[in-house]
This record gives C-alpha cells, sequence and structure tokens, in this order.
C-alpha cells in the first residue's frame, strides 16, 4: 500500500523559512515524478512546484521561484520542499503527489496524494 505523509507545517511569521517534506511508504520516489501542491480556504488548489522522475529536472510557480527549492534524497525515499522568505499569501494546506509516469516535465496528473500539512504564514 502506497502512503505519502507530509511534514514540517507550521506557523511562521512573514520573512521566516520552512522545510516541509514528503516521506514514503510502498513506492520509492526516486522512480516517481513528486509534485506539491497547496490549497488555501476558498481557493482552488495550485500546483506550486515539481520534480521530475528522468533526470530530476525542477519546475515552480511563478510566484514562488527563487524562494522555494524542491529536492529528492533518496536513501531517505523523501522530497522536501524548502520554504524561504514566506508570504501570508503563501498560507495554505501543502500536498505532496507522486506519479510513475517516466519523463522530464511532471505529469499533469498524480497516482498517489498525501493527507496535506498545513503552513499559516502570520505576524
Amino acid at each position: 500500500q502506497v502512503q505519502l505523509v507530509e511534514s514540517g507545517g507550521g506557523l511562521v511569521q512573514p520573512g521566516g523559512s520552512l522545510r516541509l517534506s514528503c516521506a514514503a511508504s510502498g513506492v520509492t520516489l526516486d522512480r516517481h515524478a513528486v509534485g506539491w501542491f497547496r490549497q488555501a480556504p476558498g481557493k482552488e488548489r495550485e500546483g506550486v512546484s515539481c520534480i521530475s522522475s528522468k533526470d530530476d529536472h525542477t519546475f515552480y510557480r511563478a510566484s514562488v521561484r527563487g524562494r522555494f527549492t524542491i529536492s529528492r534524497d533518496n536513501d531517505k525515499n523523501t522530497v522536501y520542499l524548502e520554504m524561504n522568505n514566506l508570504k501570508p499569501e503563501d498560507t495554505a494546506v501543502y500536498y505532496c503527489a507522486a506519479d510513475r509516469s517516466w519523463g522530464e516535465v511532471c505529469p499533469a496528473t498524480y497516482d498517489h496524494w498525501g493527507q496535506g500539512t498545513q503552513v499559516t504564514v502570520s505576524s
């Protein structure tokens, strides 16, 4: 059974940092594309970042580029999202997702999803 578990969320002041983790069981993430998504209250879910299955190409939405970094630790079967210079508009539930499609770009759909972790940016 595949399980993705996010952790690392919390309350942080504007300008602060958090590192989210997406730990997997039942699947080897280094052969999967992994994406981070977020959903704020009253808004649709949006893609934040992803890392491709082939060659680890990384992609970011414009509003987080330069502030967020996605990375893998294959030994820990975990994908991270390092978030710096956080802004109130980054407040949302953050989800990770994994997909077994092979390629240098991120897939449009994902096989497996985590339950999410809350990130709140507020003074």
